[in-house]
């Protein structure tokens, strides 16, 4: 479904805003919401016109599957097929930044365009308060990919939405800055083992010590069966060089630690405030037009998705 109206609504996370953003989805339009990892891009996850608009207004492949948003752990249930990973990793972490993929539920009535053709789903539910008032409102699951064109740098704050897909989409719920600011960590429980389908908001060694076991992990050349997998995936329009040491004139500079940055994921060398920042300060310097070259990052903690996104943001892309 092709939204009607070329005006793109604000709304805030007000009781009067929140209801009409429900409505607008129940309908079957479009409507970017924040959660605390980035803001999403919501459709009705049982209505496949709905779910198809998603593809078409990102421009995203449509063999790349989408998380399913949950106001609850009773309507994740309804969905997939449950585990005991699943219950402790939901008792231990949710709502929060972890997505989970498990089996499809025989009367699951989610969109195959969902899952991109998959037996099994991709389900979260977020922690912020309005996402959960949102989804408790609509009372179906919520397909809600980051809120920017497919490829791009991934939105944390209302304006990034809109510079994005404004004039494209019904609505915007605007609840301020994210405050994880990287995706979720999508964790995959259908298997043998659990195992690490993406880095994200929550750290593998907090996973690992509640569940007990060390995670396998998913190797670049593994078929898709989770969202953001993509190789060239976060991508500025600039180019990116990582791990640098120095910089050139031509270049703008991003920072972690003490040092003159142009901009500076944390001065302090704070992972949580650089996770939080990374995506808001890329597209401050996409914006200046200029290359832009990348401190290094400690790979541990959330460091692990940071270096994730950038290396996405760095790879060779389609031109």
């Amino acid at each position: 479904m092709t939204q009607a109206s070329s005006e793109t609504e604000a709304l805030t996370a007000a009781p009067e805003g929140i209801a009409r953003a429900a409505e607008l989805l129940c309908a079957g339009q479009l409507v970017a919401f924040p959660t605390e990892t980035v803001y999403g891009l919501g459709a009705d996850a049982t209505n496949g016109a709905a779910v198809a608009a998603i593809y078409a207004t990102k421009g995203r492949p449509s063999f790349n599957p989408l998380i399913a948003h949950v106001a609850d752990v009773r309507a994740a249930r309804r969905l997939v097929q449950w585990n005991d990973w699943a219950e402790a990793m939901a008792t231990a972490f949710w709502p929060g930044p972890l997505t989970l993929v498990l089996p499809l539920r025989p009367d699951h009535n989610v969109s195959p365009l969902v899952t991109a053709g998959l037996d099994t789903l991709a389900v979260r539910v977020p922690a912020k308060a309005c996402a959960r008032e949102l989804l408790a409102a609509v009372g179906r699951p919520v397909a809600a990919p980051s809120a920017n064109p497919s490829g791009r740098i991934s939105p944390t704050t209302a304006d990034h939405v809109r510079a994005g897909l404004g004039g494209k989409i019904a609505a915007i719920l605007d609840d301020g800055p994210c405050g994880v600011g990287v995706e979720s960590t999508i964790l995959g429980l259908a298997g043998a083992a659990p195992i690490l389908l993406r880095p994200g908001g929550l750290a593998a060694e907090d996973i690992e010590h509640a569940l007990g076991c060390t995670l396998m992990t998913r190797a670049e050349a593994d078929p898709l069966t989770a969202p953001g997998q993509l190789m060239s995936h976060y991508a500025p329009n600039a180019s990116v060089r990582l791990e640098a040491q120095d910089f050139s004139p031509d270049e703008v500079s991003l920072g972690f630690g003490p040092g003159d940055f142009d901009l500076n994921l944390s001065p302090s060398g704070d992972l949580n405030e650089a996770a939080a920042n990374l995506f808001g300060h890329l597209h401050h310097l996409d914006a200046l037009g200029r290359p832009i070259a990348v401190a290094p990052v400690p790979e541990r903690g959330l460091g692990i998705a940071i270096n994730d996104r950038l290396r996405r943001a760095a790879a060779p892309r389609d031109s």
